[in-house]
This record gives C-alpha cells, structure tokens and sequence, in this order.
C-alpha cells in the first residue's frame, strides 16, 4: 500500500491511496492544475483515480473538485449525505458514504468513520488491501471511542496535529476563531493527538505522520517531538507542511516516508 500526501493544512487538502492497482483519492483541496502537477511529480497519473472520497465539505477538502471532475469524468465522488447536501456539484457513479459500511475497490477496502468537526456529516477513512491497513483522520477535534476502535491495529496513523495550544492562545487569530479550533468539533492540538497514537500504539504500528499542521499556529518541529514521544521512538514519525508532500509505502518489514517538494508552478507566457 502506498499513501501520496499531495497537500496538507487549511490551504488545501488532498492524498492518493495506491493498492492492489487501484488509486482512490481522498479530497481535492488544491486546484486541478495542482493537483495534476503534484501526482505526476510523484509518479502518479490524474487518470488512474478510481474514485475520489470526501471527508466533508469545506473549501480547503474540495476547491479542486469540480474543475478536477470536468477533466476527469470517469472518477466517480463518494460522500456522506450530509456533504453531498453542502455541494453543489454532482458527479457520474459514485454514492453516498455511510460511517461503518465499507466500499470496495479492487482489492481496497474503504470504511469512512464518522468525526467530531463542524462540517454537516465529516468522516475520516480506514483502508485495507488484505495485507496492509492505513488510517488518515483530519478535521476533528477529539478522537472518539468510535474512531479509536476503528483505528486500532492499522500499520500507519495519518493523524492531525493541527496546533499547539499556547502558541493559538497568543496568535492573531480572533477570539472566536481559537474557541473554534480549540472545540471538540475544531481540529486535534498536537497533545492531544499525541495522546490518541499513544493510545493506538501496538506491534502492528508501522509509522506515523502529522497531518493538518496550522501555519500560523504551529511547528513541524513541535509535532514530530510530540509523536516520537508517543511512540516512544520506536517507528519513523513525520509532519507534513503546506509546502511539502510526503510519500509512505507500507511493507512487510516496515513503512518508508520519502518527503518531496511541491513541483514548480507552470509558468505564464
């Protein structure tokens, strides 16, 4: 299995999920143009997308979506019904998403899990090849009994840590904003997604990366601290800025994490 983060943060989300010969991906947060840019850069093709899985309705999970379906009409759009209610655009195939049925894709297992986040029906998503699984949750300001169960035994954890919490108290942001992403329904801080791997650390545990990553109001530096010492060392750790991607193949002995630099943007004549 192999897990190509393309974008990350509250300026854009997007990440393709390889097994089996199948490539679903999850949000398309960036424009189309990017979001093409950045799969090839990553030896991935814009064609080869089987479907594309939302986990809720916010600009920075779907602004390339619909420019991306004009382009690729084939790639059928799964989401819960309350984002489907939030969007205006349709797509060919696809359905709705429901928390705990699984979809099949190939030999992908997907099951969308539902998350605590103030979107209408947010979900994050466990998948499984038969030999292989992965967990990717953003958006979420608590991890519940129910995502945690659901999240127990994968080999890789894509986990929010979206702030630090000193650091948004004395940032710019307005008062309501912070109680916003401070929320149960806002967005994971860094302990509390240590907290949550913590908790899900076990032998299958192959490696863990920090998703979501506030720019104004955290560090790349304070996440991976924070995972290493959630996983007590043990397995590679990773965060992923806005400005980067990040690769991850799950084998058997192990995960790789392969950071790459977003391509250069195309140039205007």
């Amino acid at each position: 299995m192999e897990l190509l983060v393309l974008a990350s943060g509250s300026s854009g989300n997007a990440t393709l999920v390889r097994a089996g010969g199948v490539s679903v991906l999850v949000d398309a947060g960036v424009s189309a143009q990017q979001l093409s840019r950045r799969l090839r850069a990553l030896n991935a093709e814009p064609a080869e997308v089987a479907a594309v899985l939302l986990t809720h309705e916010h600009s920075d999970h779907v602004r390339g979506l619909e420019v991306f379906l004009r382009r690729h009409r084939e790639a059928p759009v799964w989401a819960t019904r309350g984002t489907w209610s939030q969007l205006a655009l349709r797509s060919d195939g696809g359905g709705e998403l429901c928390s705990g049925t699984t979809l099949v894709f190939g030999d992908l297992r997907v099951t969308p899990v539902s998350t605590s986040h103030d979107a209408r029906e947010p979900v994050a998503f466990i998948f499984d090849d038969g030999r292989h699984s992965a967990a990717l949750c953003t958006d979420t300001g608590r991890i519940t009994t129910l995502l945690e169960r659901r999240m127990r035994g994968c080999e890789v954890l894509l986990v929010e840590a979206n702030h630090d919490p000193d650091m948004l108290r004395n940032g710019p942001y307005p008062w309501p904003l912070k109680q916003r992403i401070s929320s149960s329904t806002g967005h994971l801080s860094n302990a509390r997604s240590g907290d949550a791997v913590s908790a899900l650390r076990s032998s299958a545990l192959k490696a863990v990366v920090g998703l979501h990553l506030s720019a104004e109001n955290n560090h790349p530096g304070l996440v991976s601290r924070t995972l290493d010492e959630a996983v007590e060392r043990a397995i590679p750790v990773a965060a992923v800025t806005r400005g980067e991607m990040l690769r991850v193949a799950i084998g058997n002995r192990g995960a790789m994490l392969e950071r790459h630099d977003l391509p250069p943007a195309a140039s205007r004549r």
